[in-house]
């Protein structure tokens, strides 16, 4: 009998830190480029719009709408207890698209444009992570 994987925890880079703080905390923050007022996701050193190293961490109110999602049965290490899960690809209200599990719902009730709200789960004495679920 194999011994069951465990999920894999995030680890944090220096641009990254931030971010999993924020989620460590119960907040969504992202990068925002106060210059050109544009939010960015996933993390990275400089701005997508400007190239400059100018960015600030704000607090994202964690509302959007389902972009896209899909029903997963081939589970990744760690979710093979969770099979059949849901990933989807969300539009945030500040105007990025963000991967993430999808919570609280069933496939045949989930629509393209759904209105969805940040939650956390604990995956660890240490660790949380983000995941969403209808608002």
């Amino acid at each position: 009998m194999s011994e069951k994987k465990k999920r894999p925890v995030p680890v944090p880079t220096v641009t990254t830190g931030p971010f999993w703080d924020g989620i460590k905390a119960g907040k969504l923050l992202l990068q925002y480029d106060r210059e050109v007022d544009a939010w960015q996701f996933y993390p990275r050193p400089g701005s997508l719009k400007t190239g400059k190293r100018n960015l600030e961490w704000r607090e994202a109110a964690g509302t959007g709408a389902v972009y896209s999602f899909t029903e997963t049965y081939v589970p990744t290490a760690g979710f093979e207890d969770r099979t059949p899960y849901l990933l989807a690809m969300i539009d945030l209200d500040e105007g990025v698209r963000i991967l993430g599990n999808l919570f609280d719902v069933t496939a045949a009730d989930v629509f393209i444009g759904m209105p969805v709200k940040i939650a956390f789960e604990k995956i660890s004495e240490d660790a949380e992570y983000f995941c969403f679920e209808p608002a």
